[in-house]
């Protein structure tokens, strides 16, 4: 039997045919990543994520990108670029990973999803990167990638899986300020934290790029095989 990936979806307003409503919306590019690696993907409605209870039905979970999380989940007002967040899918994904945490369930959080796992374990955010660094090459244009380079840290499950530097499409104006109970392990060529991992956890870690984006399987390849050895 397939191993199962649920992933967590947007809900967004969305046009298509005749119709303008309230969708839940997934890139497909997340699904084709977690079927390229062998796994069965399963889409997560935010209205249904929750109930933690799904999570027995599946082998890992994957925490996906999109808008920013309200900066009262760790304790700050909002930056006037702290725009579009979504408190209900904030409400239903915190007890979904914090299912995820409890039952050592292999998790992969991408940019807002690795965001979520840092506020979850009691970290905080930079709320508009530019601020702190002096340039936008995180996210250069509007529904544009930047490019640059991850150096990631020696013994880490990263390092592992990637090696010692990858270059990755990131798309976000916020990041890490503080990494609460989770371990830094990757780094911008900027020196701003991309990457996070549980110590105490067989498979959770959390990636600021998108490599959904990219042309590197290995996280999703990864993700799946540790939850294959669980089961």
């Amino acid at each position: 039997m397939s191993v199962v990936v649920g992933i967590t979806s947007y809900v967004e307003q969305a046009r298509w045919g005749v119709w303008d409503l309230p969708a839940v919306l997934l890139p497909l590019r997340y699904v084709q990543a977690v079927e390229s690696a062998g796994a069965r993907a399963v889409v997560l409605p935010t209205a249904s994520s929750t109930d933690a209870a799904v999570l027995d039905r599946l082998d890992a979970v994957i925490f996906a990108g999109g808008a920013d999380l309200e900066p009262s989940l760790y304790g700050q007002p909002p930056h006037d670029a702290t725009t579009g967040t979504r408190p209900e899918r904030d409400a239903a994904e915190l007890p979904l990973l914090q299912g995820a945490l409890d039952r050592d369930l292999p998790t992969l959080g991408i940019c807002r999803g690795m965001q979520l796992l840092a506020v979850a374990c009691g970290g905080w955010l930079v709320q508009h990167l530019p601020d702190a660094l002096g340039h936008d090459r995180h996210r250069p244009e509007p529904g544009v990638y930047g490019h640059h380079e991850v150096t990631l840290a020696p013994g880490s499950r990263t390092h592992t899986i990637l090696g010692d530097r990858v270059t990755v499409p990131s798309y976000h104006h916020q990041g890490l300020a503080d990494p609460g109970s989770l371990h830094i392990s990757g780094w911008a060529d900027d020196d701003s934290p991309e990457v996070i991992e549980h110590p105490d956890k067989r498979f959770t870690l959390g990636v600021l790029w998108h490599p959904e984006a990219g042309e590197d399987p290995r996280l999703f390849q990864a993700l799946v095989a540790a939850a294959g050895t669980g089961r």
